[in-house]
C-alpha cells in the first residue's frame, strides 16, 4: 500500500541524491548488507558486532566475541550465519536464530579479510597477514585449513627464462584479499604486488593469473551476477573488470584473456580510495576517499562521474550498496557514524484519494451545489457499511525479489525484544526522511557520553556505577 503513494518516478530512480539517516551503535569500523537487504551488519572497534534494522534504523542484535576491533563482515546466502574476523587473530561464526557461536577459529597471524563460501556456511576463505592465505572447512568441531597459493601462474616461457630474483619475489607475495565467485567454485585473491589470482576452491590450485597494478590490491568486490570485478588498489585508481563464466565446465583458462574495462581516478586532486561498491545492478561504481568526505559514484556505461554523494563533516571509510534499492551506507572514520543516502521519496496522496488534488499556493475553493447538505443518518450508514465491505491484508508478507542466482532463503531473524539491544545509541533522533532531531537530554546519560566517543555499553556501565555510588554517599550522609 505504501508504494501506491510513492511517486513512480521516483522510484525508477537508480542513484541516491541526499543523507536520509544515520545510525550510531559504539564506534563502527566494518559494515555488511545482508542479502535480502533488510539488516546491515556493523563491527565496531570494541569487537561487539552490531545489526541493525534497515526499516526502523533500530539495533536488532548484539554479538560479542571479539576483544578487538571487526576487520571485516560476510554474510551466508540464507542470512542466518554471520562471519566476523577481529584484529584479536580469530574468526567467529555466529547464528542469528538465537545470536550463539557456531565456530571460534584461531590463527597465528592478523586477518586481512574473510569470506563465507556462498553455498556452504561452514567453509571461508581467509587473507592472513604476512602469511599463506587459507582455506578452512568448519565442519568438524577442530576447523581443517588448507593453504592456498599465492604466487601468481606463469606461462611456460615465463617459467623457463624466470630468472633468481624474480622466484623470490613471487615467493614473497602475499595475499591480500580473497573474495569466492556466486557459484563457489572458484577463489579470486589479489596479492601486495598488484596480482589478481583465480584459484580452484575444490583441488586448491592456481588456475589464472594476471597483472593488474603494481600497487598492494586493496579490496575486490563482484556484482550480484559475478561477472564483473571493481578492484581498489593503493595506486589511486578504481579498475573494472569482466569476466566470463568461470563456472562453463567447458571454459579454458589458457585462452583467458582480461582486459581493464574502465579505469576511475581524480586526476586532479589525487585521491586516494579508502573502499568500493557496486550498485545493485552494477551500472555504478561508489567509492569513498582517503581525507575527505565525499562519496564518489561513477557510472559504468561511459565510465563518467555522475554524483558526488556530500553531507558529512569527516572522512569516509567502509562503503555499501544496498541489495535492491538506491541505498548507500558509509562509516565516518572519526566518529564511527554509520551515514545513509538515498533517495527522497515525496507522497502522492492522490493515490488513495482521486479527488485528492495538490497544490503548490493556497486556491480559492468553490463548493459544489448538494455539498453540504444535511443527509438521513441511515443513508450516511450504508454508504459506510458499503466501504468497510474491502478487506485489506495487513499480514501478509509479500516475498522480495531478489537477482541473486541462489535466492536468500525463508530465514527470518527473530525480534529481540530488549530495551538494552535495541536503541540506537544516537544523540540525533529521525523524525523523517532526511529530516532529524537532537535528542532530548534527559532521555538518558547516553546522550551526554555519546559527544566524548564513549560507546553505549561504557555509558550505561557508567550509569550504573555512579548511580550506585550515589546511593552509598545518600544512606551515609
Amino acid at each position: 500500500m505504501n508504494l501506491s503513494l510513492v511517486d513512480p518516478f521516483v522510484l525508477a530512480q537508480d542513484c541516491p541524491e541526499v543523507i536520509t539517516g544515520r545510525l550510531r551503535s559504539g564506534h563502527s569500523t566494518s559494515i555488511r548488507f545482508s542479502h535480502r537487504g533488510d539488516l546491515l551488519a556493523s563491527g565496531r572497534h570494541d569487537g561487539i558486532v552490531v545489526i541493525f534494522d534497515i526499516e526502523t534504523n533500530g539495533v536488532a542484535r548484539k554479538l560479542r566475541g571479539h576483544t578487538r576491533q571487526i576487520q571485516s563482515l560476510s554474510w551466508s546466502t540464507n542470512d542466518r550465519y554471520l562471519l566476523s574476523a577481529g584484529q584479536d587473530w580469530k574468526c567467529v561464526l555466529w547464528d542469528l536464530k538465537d545470536g550463539s557461536r557456531v565456530r571460534t577459529v584461531r590463527f597465528e597471524a592478523a586477518i586481512f579479510i574473510a569470506e563465507l563460501h556462498p553455498l556452504n556456511h561452514m567453509l571461508f576463505a581467509a587473507a592472513l597477514f604476512e602469511d599463506q592465505p587459507v582455506l578452512v572447512d568448519m565442519s568438524n568441531e577442530v576447523p581443517a585449513k588448507h593453504t592456498l597459493p599465492t604466487a601468481p601462474r606463469r606461462s611456460q616461457l615465463e617459467r623457463e627464462n624466470a630468472s633468481e630474483k624474480q622466484a623470490a619475489q613471487d615467493a614473497k607475495q602475499t595475499t591480500t584479499v580473497t573474495l569466492f565467485t556466486p557459484s563457489g567454485d572458484h577463489i579470486l585473491a589479489g596479492t601486495n604486488k598488484g596480482w589478481l589470482n583465480i584459484i580452484d576452491a575444490m583441488t586448491c590450485q592456481m588456475l589464472y593469473s594476471y597483472r593488474i597494478a603494481n600497487s598492494i590490491i586493496v579490496l575486490l568486490r563482484l556484482t550480484q551476477s559475478g561477472r564483473d570485478v571493481v578492484i581498489n588498489s593503493s595506486d589511486r585508481i578504481v579498475r573494472t573488470l569482466h569476466l566470463p563464466d568461470l563456472s562453463d565446465p567447458k571454459f579454458d583458462f589458457e585462452s583467458l584473456q582480461v582486459e581493464v574495462e574502465h579505469k576511475f581516478q581524480d586526476l586532479v586532486q589525487r585521491l586516494s580510495w579508502n573502499a568500493v561498491a557496486f550498485s545493485s545492478t552494477g551500472e555504478y561504481v561508489a567509492a569513498t576517499t582517503y581525507m575527505n568526505h565525499h562519496v564518489y559514484i561513477w557510472e559504468r556505461g561511459q565510465g563518467s562521474l555522475v554524483k558526488i554523494l556530500e553531507g558529512t563533516k569527516e572522512e569516509l571509510s567502509a562503503v555499501e550498496w544496498h541489495p535492491f534499492r538506491p541505498f548507500v551506507a558509509a562509516v565516518g572514520v572519526d566518529s564511527g557514524r554509520v551515514w545513509l543516502w538515498s533517495v527522497l521519496q515525496p507522497q502522492r496522496w492522490s493515490a488513495l484519494a482521486p479527488d485528492f488534488a495538490e497544490v503548490e499556493e493556497n486556491v480559492e475553493y468553490i463548493e459544489r451545489e448538494d455539498e453540504f447538505d444535511i443527509q438521513p443518518l441511515e443513508e450516511i450508514h450504508k454508504r459506510r457499511l458499503d466501504q468497510e465491505d474491502e478487506e485489506v491484508d495487513v499480514l501478509t508478507l509479500e516475498p522480495v525479489k531478489t537477482t541473486t542466482e541462489h535466492g536468500a532463503g525463508d530465514f527470518r531473524m527473530p525480534v529481540l525484544l530488549d530495551i538494552e539491544a535495541s536503541d540506537s545509541e544516537d544523540e540525533v533522533v529521525a523524525v523523517g526522511a532526511g529530516q532529524f532531531r537532537r535528542r532530548s537530554p534527559g532521555a538518558g546519560r547516553e546522550w551526554m557520553n555519546d559527544g566524548e566517543g564513549v560507546s553505549g555499553d561504557e555509558s550505561r556501565k557508567t550509569n550504573g556505577s555512579v548511580a550506585q555510588n550515589g546511593t552509598k554517599r545518600r544512606r551515609a550522609g
